[in-house]
């Protein structure tokens, strides 16, 4: 298990809204991950308050676009000193190679990751899209291919991990977003699990929104579910 393993999605309207819910969170125990609404009216400046107040921020604008663009777009997002950022694997693999190597010069390169196939969509959801094969197969296709144009890992779901976590090594990053606590309702999430599920089958980092930022005390949460993560960790295979 890596020493960090949470990251909680502010998933906010607003700076000020965001701000009030990380000071409701430890630093030392969490990264914080700014999505496309947050950034979208916040910008910049809310990236470097939170880095202010101790927070690695994870950059989730998911990059597609040509690969002149998305190099451009990744490099000014390694300019403000984010931790993580990623883009979507869908792009191809011209566009994931500019992106590598647009950050690649920055003097604190962030991670890279590529987004596989959203945790909204289900088989029937992906088929209808053109795609064919199942999520898992399409997971799998553009995790290799992902190794293989040198990004630091994945964004999947934890119900994908186990093939690409056997497949691609240890040092291959996979970010699973669609956790739920037990009892949490699943919302607009088609694939979830509970967090130490989420580590038994293979995640390294654990993207959590509602269950921690909705709870009416976040950093006990917060606390609960690394205690959790602990006593799996400890537990007999």
């Amino acid at each position: 298990m890596v020493s960090k393993p949470l990251i909680v999605a502010l998933d906010y309207p607003d700076a000020q809204t965001a701000l009030e819910g990380a000071a409701r969170l430890d630093a030392g125990l969490c990264r914080v991950k700014v999505g496309n609404e947050l950034f979208v009216a916040a910008g910049p400046a809310l990236v470097a308050r939170l880095q202010e107040r101790g927070f690695e921020v994870f950059l989730d604008l998911k990059f597609h676009d040509i690969p002149n663009t998305v190099a451009a777009a990744c490099r000014a997002a390694a300019n403000l000193g984010i931790w993580m950022v990623n883009v979507h694997a869908s792009g191809g693999e011209a566009m994931l190679r500019a992106a590598r190597a647009s950050v690649s010069g920055s003097t604190r390169p962030p991670l890279l990751i590529a987004v596989t196939i959203l945790t909204s969509l289900a088989d029937d959801d992906l088929a209808r899209t053109g795609f064919v094969g199942t999520v898992r197969e399409r997971v799998e296709a553009l995790a290799r291919m992902a190794r293989e144009c040198g990004l630091d890992g994945v964004v999947c779901s934890a119900q994908e991990a186990p093939r690409p976590r056997a497949e691609l090594g240890a040092a291959f990053a996979l970010v699973t977003p669609g956790i739920r606590l037990a009892g949490d309702a699943q919302g607009d999430q088609a694939r979830v699990v509970t967090p130490p599920e989420a580590l038994r089958l293979g995640a390294d980092y654990l993207v959590i929104g509602r269950s921690i930022t909705r709870s009416t005390d976040p950093a006990a949460t917060l606390a609960e579910i690394h205690r959790t993560l602990r006593e799996g960790a400890a537990a007999p295979s």
